[in-house]
């Protein structure tokens, strides 16, 4: 049987099919990981169902790497390949919100910020992370930590459905209804199973929340992630928050003498009534006294966004991740020891709480397994400058490796590098043996092998 061609591909197409000979190559084959430089043969920027069709027909059918890219955030740049072929989702990005039952079905090419910014019009919203930018599936496909994930737990806790093109190129529905096998497997298996077109998810009455921001100096570092481990145990799940190192942007609410300094920091977000929202916040006072601080109410999409302009497309990434069940004494030693060298302003360290309803879910119910897990911590190395990459990169994997005694074998995979491959098992935990029974089920050729791969 003939291999099809590039032209072939484009008849089948709808979207456009980008060569190295068109114009738009070279911004088309970006990716947000500015140390990613790959050179696919064809991207195929798909507006429908029947382009991802096409796209995955022609890698099969011609033996080529395929790689999916969403949002564009896959820090091993995952979202692209050399000499292969990219399916770019990125113009599939339409929400469709039935304020009745509470859901929204969004395409696999939608940001959260595409997704905040049209639930938040019927003041709903559901889990989806810190940056707007981020795309809707590779969050959803492999956790999804936010905000909102101790009340209402994890963006994948939260999917009904899910339409999906698998690697012979079937359109398929995936729920507690049908494929139940495929639905659990892509709560938490990441891209490993086919090409998730739309997303169906529970919504929440979020709309107006208090944001709060809060900078201690770095020398109470201590004290100030010891009180985080005290409080998020008995915190209103309402309140999402995390402690952070971060180095202080001009921002106008801190002073002028601090901008460029390195602080110990907390992010909160009060998702419950906006008029409590005030008090909450007093309780992030406590700990040390502010250089800075910040409390203001916002929609919920603008608190979704906050830090985007700090993180532009093209910075160099490389991201460490880890969990654990608690906030040992020896983990706040080498964080107070590691986060104090956080290199530049867009790097940081992020230890996010994933207790309350994150916890409520059974280990086996989906394929996410760490749901004895309390912290999810995320190193995560961002920088302009290539000539850095060596430096940095031993800051991150040097900070790693002081918290590894520390933490769980596993990590979360929404965070991890590309030399991370060899922790998969660990990563799931019992579940590994039914995720590759599945894998062998719906992707037995390995199709889709650009992620953190489950070999069939």
């Amino acid at each position: 049987m003939e291999k099809p061609t590039v032209e072939m591909l484009r008849e089948r197409a709808r979207g456009q099919v980008i060569t190295a000979s068109d114009a738009e190559y070279e911004a088309a084959r970006k990716v947000y990981n500015g140390m990613i430089d790959r050179r696919p043969s064809v991207i195929v920027r798909a507006v429908d169902v029947g382009d991802v069709m096409a796209g995955i027909d022609y890698a099969r059918e011609n033996g080529l790497d395929l790689s999916v890219r969403g949002g564009s955030h896959s820090v091993p740049g995952f979202g692209t390949c050399d000499v292969g072929v990219v399916i770019d989702l990125g113009r599939m990005n339409s929400v469709r919100v039935d304020p009745r039952l509470r859901t929204a079905r969004a395409e696999g090419g939608c940001t959260w910020g595409d997704f905040n910014h049209a639930t938040y019009a019927f003041g709903l919203a559901t889990t989806g992370g810190i940056i707007a930018s981020t795309g809707i599936a590779g969050l959803t496909l492999g956790g999804g930590i936010g905000y909102l994930s101790r009340g209402f737990g994890l963006s994948l806790d939260n999917l009904l459905s899910a339409d999906v093109v698998t690697a012979d190129g079937r359109f398929v529905v995936a729920s507690a209804k049908e494929n139940e096998d495929l639905f659990w497997a892509l709560r938490g298996g990441g891209g490993n199973f086919g090409v998730v077109t739309s997303f169906e998810f529970q919504l929440h009455p979020v709309k107006d929340v208090v944001a709060g921001l809060f900078f201690y100096p770095i020398d109470r570092a201590r004290d100030v992630l010891s009180f985080y481990r005290d409080y998020v145990a008995t915190a209103p799940e309402q309140m999402g928050f995390f402690p952070a190192f971060q180095i202080a942007p001009p921002l106008p609410f801190i002073p002028e003498k601090e901008h460029g300094k390195t602080f110990c920091a907390i992010v909160a977000c009060w998702a419950g009534a906006p008029k409590d929202g005030q008090n909450q916040m007093a309780a992030f006072r406590t700990p040390a006294p502010t250089v800075a601080e910040m409390v203001a109410p916002m929609t919920y999409y603008a608190m979704n966004s906050l830090f985007d302009p700090l993180y532009r497309p093209g910075l160099q990434h490389y991201w460490k991740s880890s969990f654990a069940t608690e906030l040992a004494d020896g983990a706040i030693a080498a964080h107070t020891k590691f986060g104090p060298k956080v290199p530049v302003v867009t790097s940081t360290v992020h230890i996010y709480p994933i207790n309350g309803a994150c916890n409520r879910v059974p280990a086996d119910a989906t394929a996410f397994a760490y749901r004895d897990a309390k912290f999810a911590t995320v190193i995560a190395g961002m920088w302009p400058n290539p000539a850095d990459n060596q430096k940095n990169i031993k800051w991150v994997k040097d900070y790693y490796k002081a918290l590894e005694p520390y933490s769980l074998a596993g990590g979360y995979v929404n965070f991890m590098a590309d030399d991370d491959q060899g922790r998969i098992r660990d990563n799931y935990k019992d579940n590994y043996t039914r995720l590759v029974s599945i894998k062998r089920k719906f992707d037995p050729g390995n199709l889709f092998h650009l992620n953190q791969n489950i070999k069939p």
